[in-house]
């Protein structure tokens, strides 16, 4: 029987080989797929298409013309890929355990929309309901107009469910979704998750329609709305890009968007959004590995004084507590990584998601639809969840969640659930700490700037984004969705968007200048390329450069550095990355031509030698070698790591005496395994045989060493001792003797 998994991969190597034009190997697997599925409608539809392909073959290779032809070959990829959706659709409809299908099943069964009684319905209660605010009527009663709410919340979530479980739009669904988008009558978050609906509808199952209702959704004014479904058209035209060439009305319609200057800028920001996304797991690792460790080795009494609490608080805002380095001195490395972290939750980066993916566990969750419901203190959950359980809802309280740009939905849910159910007096601690920063936010607001659309726009998309990343990463049954988080986010790599990121030279410089200082450096690389084929630049050749230097490719690495050295900036960094290039190449002597022409511009930087000798080593060039490390030692005097390879060097001229010397010192100060193993050498030309003996015996019992080691480095020495005067017969003998030592 044919797993999740095959009809999974059979679908996509379908969905590849259509979008590289490969028909007949598509063909063959589509009809195995549709084979699989034993239905005969799919069966037929599948032989006329090929039929009709096969009819196309025929005239082309006659030479008959036909002006129609791309259409009607375009016609023909898009009802293939249409089958292929169909065919997998039926199959994950009877086969998947996914919480997702199992949920469509059950809708399926039990819900028929009436839209036009439907959305008459939810505009009556939305009237209803400004109207009772705007007079501040109560007389109907609190629990009648509890139990109103909760009716018509479960009307918005079958509104939900109905667009994600939606395969093809029909006309009227299409019609419904436009009015209910439309009416002013609707709040913000009602639409939100909508909107929503939209997108997990989209990367379920492909309809053209879908994505033109995104569209209609981001020319709505409000931004909460909007950038939500930015980020939908974002996800879904990323994740079909194989067959956007096929869908014009979609490819013109993202070409007019790129005209806006509104629209490009927050493309650019919800981008780096889903890069800085990348960076989360590491956060939560820092975080579980090395921050909080290091809390609890503190003293009771320094964890007390150093207020947990109080430094959350405190990390959110800009200034640093002058108290923490003296109560941290005890832990050190722990104020560099908090700080660290502060600045990278100033960025934007997610640093909260270790903090309340334990908070999930409310039965709120239990509802799909919450993961994504914009927080609202109108959700009838949190009316009937009071923070002051005694006198009612603390609106004020509320307020001051709802208003937090940090935490995003799905945690504004978490920390009112979670603080709902502590004491009163810690309530009030809580509040008072949320009211300081509100105030603080309150000041910044008077700032024109804060309230402009920009702002909103840029919080609306962090807060969102993080929300999809706690619902595809911490969902009790995340394993049967798609991870969009898994991806690459390459968006500069998609036809759809490549024609917005040449037109635009700003927003691909800004997102390959984000991911190189994020570390991924092919990401980087292949935008810094695509920048570089507008114009040459030094400081791009020199990161390209550095991006494939990252990634081990010195080849490369090396032809970009030597193009950015024919301009004169950074000359000095550029030759010592050529010499590095070098010599990760095996190319010593050219290596050691660049670190030369560096020394004339740096004659006193005593690395720059230190390479010098390495290539000298390399090339075999003892005398020379050891020259350049006496110079280093003769500036610096103090400095015990050129010890070494001075000692190392003695020994392969012949200046075994010198040798000892140096290893004494080493051996004083703390020698590694390689340390012992050449004074073993050293006293073996010498003629202390049983002093060599001893310093081998404990080069294999270091820590850091095994016999195994120990015989490997002592083969690569051989043929030096040899060099030295040591007797090659002598050799098995003073091993078999080494042996013993090691068993007594």
């Amino acid at each position: 029987m044919i797993t999740e998994k095959e009809i999974k991969d059979k679908y996509r190597q379908i969905c590849n080989l259509l979008s590289e034009r490969k028909l007949k190997p598509a063909f063959d697997l589509l009809e195995e797929l549709v084979s699989e599925s034993g239905l005969g409608e799919f069966h037929d539809e599948f032989v006329s298409l090929e039929q009709n392909y096969k009819f196309m073959l025929k005239y082309t290779v006659e030479g008959i013309n036909d002006p129609e032809r791309q259409k009607i070959y375009e016609h023909l990829l898009i009802s293939s890929f249409e089958l292929a959706d169909n065919t997998y659709e039926r199959l994950r409809m009877r086969f998947s355990q996914s919480v997702e299908y199992q949920k469509k099943r059950g809708f399926a069964k039990h819900f028929i929309i009436n839209f036009d009684e439907f959305l008459r319905d939810l505009d009556k209660f939305s009237i209803h309901k400004e109207l009772r605010n705007l007079v501040n009527d109560t007389s109907v009663g609190g629990r009648n107009i509890q139990m109103e709410n909760e009716i018509h919340l479960q009307k918005i979530y079958t509104v939900f469910y109905h667009v994600w479980f939606t395969d093809r739009m029909t006309e009227n669904e299409i019609q419904f979704i436009r009015s209910f988008l439309k009416n002013a009558s609707f709040p913000f978050y009602e639409k939100s998750l909508i909107v929503t609906g939209l997108t997990l509808s989209l990367m379920r199952f492909f309809d053209e329609n879908k994505i033109i209702l995104l569209f209609n959704a981001y020319d709505i004014p409000d931004e909460e709305i909007s950038q939500r479904a930015l980020i939908g058209l974002l996800i879904g035209i990323y994740y079909y890009d194989q067959r956007m060439p096929l869908f014009h009305a979609i490819t013109g319609r993202l070409e007019i968007l790129i005209e806006d200057p509104r629209f490009r800028s927050n493309f650019e920001k919800s981008i780096l959004q889903f890069i800085r996304s990348k960076e989360t797991e590491e956060i939560q690792r820092k975080l579980q590995d090395e921050i909080i460790p290091e809390m609890i080795k503190l003293s009771p009494n320094l964890r007390n004084k150093l207020s947990i609490e109080s430094l959350l608080t405190e990390g959110l805002s800009e200034d640093k507590n002058p108290e923490w380095k003296e109560i941290l001195k005890d832990s050190p490395g722990l104020m560099g990584k908090m700080e660290e972290l502060t600045e990278m939750q100033s960025e934007g980066a997610d640093v909260f998601l270790s903090s309340f993916s334990m908070l999930k566990q409310y039965p709120f969750f239990s509802e799909l639809a919450n993961w994504f419901f914009p927080f609202t203190p109108d959700h009838p959950e949190i009316k009937r969840n009071p923070i002051n359980k005694e006198s009612g809802e603390d609106p004020a309280f509320t307020q001051l969640i709802v208003n937090s740009p940090i935490l995003c939905n799905s945690d504004k849910y978490s920390f009112f659930f979670s603080i709902s159910n502590i004491p009163p007096e810690y309530k009030k601690m809580v509040s008072d700490s949320l009211s300081a920063e509100s105030e603080q936010l309150e000041e910044i607001a008077r700032d024109a700037t804060f309230l402009g659309n920009k702002k909103k726009a840029e919080t609306v998309i962090s807060q969102y984004v993080r929300d999809l990343y706690r619902f595809f990463k911490i969902h009790p049954q995340r394993d049967g969705f798609e991870d969009i988080f898994a991806w690459r986010f390459d968006f500069h790599n998609k036809f759809a968007f490549s024609k917005l990121l040449r037109e635009d030279l700003k927003i691909q410089r800004s997102i390959a200048e984000f991911n190189f200082a994020k570390n991924y450096f092919q990401d980087a690389a292949d935008i810094f390329e695509l920048l570089l084929q507008s114009k040459d630049d030094a400081e791009m050749l020199q990161k390209m450069a550095y991006c494939y230097q990252k990634m081990g490719d010195y080849k490369k690495a090396l032809n970009f550095y030597l193009k950015a050295d024919l301009f004169d900036q950074n000359k000095i960094w550029n030759l010592k990355k050529i010499a590095l290039c070098y010599r990760n190449l095996k190319k010593p002597a050219k290596a050691l031509e660049y670190y030369q022409q560096a020394t004339i511009l740096e004659p006193e930087n005593l690395s720059l030698y230190v390479s010098i000798g390495q290539c000298q080593m390399e090339m075999n060039l003892y005398e020379d070698a050891l020259k350049s490390y006496y110079k280093v030692e003769y500036l610096s005097p103090g400095n015990k790591k050129i010890w070494r390879p001075i000692g190392w060097c003695s020994f392969l001229v012949g200046k075994i005496e010198q040798a000892e010397k140096y290893y004494e010192r080493l051996i004083t100060d703390g020698p590694n395994k390689y340390d012992l193993l050449n004074m073993g050498h050293v006293q073996w030309c010498l003629g202390n045989r049983k002093a060599a003996l001893a310093y081998y015996k404990k080069s294999i019992n270091d820590p850091d060493s095994s016999e195994k080691d120990f015989m490997d480095a002592f083969d690569e020495d051989l043929q030096h001792l040899i060099k030295q005067g040591v007797n090659p017969e002598d050799v098995p003998i003073m091993l078999d003797q080494l042996r013993y030592f090691l068993e007594d």
